[in-house]
């Protein structure tokens, strides 16, 4: 029987049939990190997408034809993730890639894939500042996270001191440019009352950070940190904050990159209350949700087994490019990019997900405390879904750039101050950083 979680109206799957043509399989690329310091965070993304595969087959396949996962490991090193990719694509001959999560190993990315005119569905948050013709970005642009987590901490909590605490590499640096931005344009936020600081990768030290932090945030005015830590650097940096007695009360952290698995690595007790914002939390009450999380629970044998928000990513972008080859017929490139925009498919929170013209969804945008069993009670949440800018209004250089991916303009930023395609280093610069 078809798991209802699939059962959509917007997604017409074909009937399944005992058994599948005897056609070459269309091969599904899967480019997480299996080792090295993101694989807390990857792996299960690369279990999510074979568990999806192995429903898709399930129900007769796609166009008839079996899917197949070709799984490759770039081991969290991010040139590696380019060398991958091209083997995916030249030697593997897969029709579509569903990977990366650091923003710096989708730059690596980004040429192999527009050189080799590939498909690649990203399904985490990322700084925005990028459209490209062959990226698909199912994670939040700034707009659908980091600017609504700073709105609830300003009006919500009276947050007037903020923190802003990242991973050295693009994303972190080009998302707190543009909250910077954001906190002197709309609050009229001071330097004096902005601390920025960047960790490497795996930094495992936080004693002298997280006594700054404290100190920052001892002057009497309410003091946040925005937090755009990734990867395992994440476990170490919580539990600091627990042996220096830090709480959600005094200081409270919002996070961009923790969700429910890397919480799992993590005494929740001393963290109760600390935020993240995201766009899916397992907490969701929805039939679909619960149906998901059955499914995963099933997949993994592990009845403890945690979802999160890429997971969900994957599983819109998975509805979205099967639909997007059902209503072409083929899985042939081109055809599939034009047939995607416009696709709609459901989320896990009740609501739909749309693909943009600019290569962005549409997506409700929650912020989540941590309760002591490591899941997250949802605070707050946007009455609608908002879709993904994939330039910002806040910086110099973006503001005058929109997307388009449609014919006749085809263009990921074209100027409309200038009326031409390009004419912009925003991208370039952000990139450099």
């Amino acid at each position: 029987m078809r798991p209802h979680w699939l059962a959509v109206p917007l997604v017409s799957l074909a009937v399944a049939t005992p058994a599948l043509a005897q056609e070459d399989p269309i091969k599904v690329g899967i480019l997480h990190s299996l080792s090295g310091t993101m694989a807390i965070s990857e792996t299960v993304l690369k279990d999510t997408v074979e568990m999806l595969i192995e429903q898709q087959n399930a129900e007769g396949g796609l166009l008839g034809r079996e899917l197949e996962a070709v799984v490759v490991d770039p081991a969290s090193d991010w040139p590696l993730f380019a060398e991958k990719a091209r083997e995916l694509l030249t030697q593997e001959k897969v029709d579509v890639i569903f990977g990366n999560w650091t923003s710096v190993s989708r730059k690596s990315v980004l040429p192999v894939v527009e050189e080799l005119n590939g498909l690649l569905f990203y399904p985490v948050q990322y700084e925005g500042e990028e459209s490209s013709e062959n990226v698909f970005y199912m994670g939040a642009a700034p707009n659908q996270q980091a600017i609504p987590a700073v709105n609830y901490l300003h009006d919500q909590v009276g947050v007037e001191r903020w923190v802003l605490a990242g991973t050295d590499y693009v994303y972190p640096r080009t998302t707190n440019k543009i909250l910077e931005a954001y906190l002197k344009n709309e609050f009229g936020v001071v330097d004096e009352d902005i601390m920025v600081n960047y960790t490497p990768f795996g930094h495992s030290d936080w004693q002298n950070i997280v006594s700054e932090i404290k100190a920052f945030g001892s002057e009497g005015r309410k003091t946040a940190v925005v937090s755009t830590i990734n990867g395992d650097a994440n476990v170490p940096f919580y539990r600091e904050l627990g042996n220096q007695g830090i709480d959600a009360a005094d200081i409270p952290v919002v996070a961009f990159s923790v969700g429910e698995q890397e919480l799992t690595g993590i005494d929740t007790g001393p963290l109760v209350g600390h935020l993240a914002a995201w766009n899916y939390f397992m907490s969701v009450d929805t039939d679909a949700n619960y149906d998901f999380i059955d499914a995963w629970i099933e997949h993994t044998g592990d009845e403890m087994a945690v979802t999160n928000d890429p997971m969900e990513a994957h599983y819109i972008g998975f509805n979205m490019w099967t639909e997007a080859v059902r209503k072409a017929g083929t899985t042939e490139v081109d055809a599939v990019k034009d047939a995607i925009i416009g696709v709609s498919v459901p989320n896990l929170s009740g609501g739909y997900a749309t693909m943009m013209p600019n290569h962005h969804i549409t997506k409700p945008v929650l912020i989540g405390e941590i309760q002591d069993n490591g899941q997250f009670s949802i605070v707050w949440e946007t009455p609608s879904t908002v879709a993904g800018d994939a330039w910002s209004d806040y910086l110099e250089g973006s503001r005058d750039l929109i997307s388009d991916w449609r014919k006749p303009m085809e263009c990921g930023n074209y100027n409309v101050v200038r009326g031409s395609c390009g004419g912009s280093q925003a991208e370039e610069a952000a990139s450099q950083e």
